[in-house]
């Protein structure tokens, strides 16, 4: 899938951080995640996400982190996009700064978080951003659970001013929602939720996703990607299914059981078993039990094989 809205589109694969038991991050288990995104040929690889757990690791664990990622993506010729999300805006900044000199496709960040912003505070941040990324284009990453959501009218509005913004993250909405979002922020690459992608692309508004459907199965998030291509009416029933498996037997686990995103994506992961990265988060986030695992598997195979195999 070729979008005219920006330079990044497509199905994107986020890193998800092996965790050990003493709670530091196994590099040698992430090294060869890397190697099997790059193996599936993935439209582009990115970190830092919320499943990266950009919020609770530290500026050397960070550098780190880019470093891995960039070193094995450039040999293999694979775009990757850095997140230097952090909610301290003068650590995101610094973050993109460093991020900046490992020449990726693009930077992600968030607005600044402990306390809300206001529109002209949002664009100041974004300027400040751009102005530390040099050449490298922006793309905002603007989640559902952020403390202040903005409409497209209003990110228009935001984003007007800082051109080096090529993309935005966000949840979509109703029709109404992508009416708005065709009228106002036509020109920057929009990225779905990855489980929706085939509706925003039915909709002329999704350049595509960094996807929880790679978290589950990467090669079967690209070739769902690429169907949409050929036959988005097939990749619109897939969504069905998907969305209706992930809402009957993921989504309980945030709604009954308080899980974060990042333990989601991290099940999905397991449940996929592409890659050694375990359901374990930093503390102190709880994780959700492996045993949980092989059920999910049987319901995954059943509902969505065009994803799992």
């Amino acid at each position: 899938m070729k979008s005219s809205r920006g330079p990044i589109s497509g199905n994107w694969a986020t890193l998800l951080l092996p965790i050990n038991s003493d709670d530091t991050i196994d590099f040698a288990r992430l090294g060869a995640e890397i190697d099997h995104l790059i193996s599936v040929r993935v439209d582009g690889i990115y970190s830092n996400g919320t499943a990266g757990e950009f919020h609770n690791q530290s500026e050397d664990e960070f550098d780190a982190i880019q470093a891995l990622l960039a070193g094995r993506c450039r040999a293999a010729q694979v775009p990757f996009v850095i997140g230097a999300c952090q909610p301290d805006p003068r650590l995101s900044i610094e973050r993109v700064r460093r991020a900046a000199v490992l020449e990726p496709a693009a930077i992600q960040v968030i607005l600044p978080d402990w306390w809300p912003v206001t529109p002209a505070e949002a664009t100041r941040f974004l300027e400040l951003a751009a102005e530390a990324a040099g050449a490298i284009p922006i793309i905002l990453y603007h989640p559902p659970h952020a403390k202040r959501v903005f409409s497209p009218s209003e990110l228009a509005r935001i984003l007007e001013p800082v051109s080096q913004v090529v993309g935005i993250k966000l949840a979509d909405g109703d029709a109404d929602w992508y009416r708005e979002a065709r009228q106002h922020l036509t020109g920057r690459s929009l990225f779905v939720p990855g489980h929706h992608l085939a509706t925003g692309v039915s909709e002329g508004v999704a350049a595509g996703a960094f996807s929880n459907v790679a978290c589950l199965s990467p090669s079967g998030a690209q070739r769902w990607t690429q169907l949409m291509a050929d036959d988005l009416g097939r990749a619109l029933e897939i969504e069905t299914r998907l969305r209706d498996f992930l809402d009957t037997h993921i989504a309980p686990f945030a709604r009954t059981g308080g899980y974060s995103n990042a333990a989601l994506d991290k099940l999905l992961a397991a449940i996929g078993g592409w890659a050694d990265v375990g359901t374990r988060l930093r503390q102190p986030y709880r994780w959700i039990d492996p045993s949980v695992v092989p059920d999910l598997q049987r319901a995954a195979a059943k509902a969505i094989p065009e994803i799992m195999f």
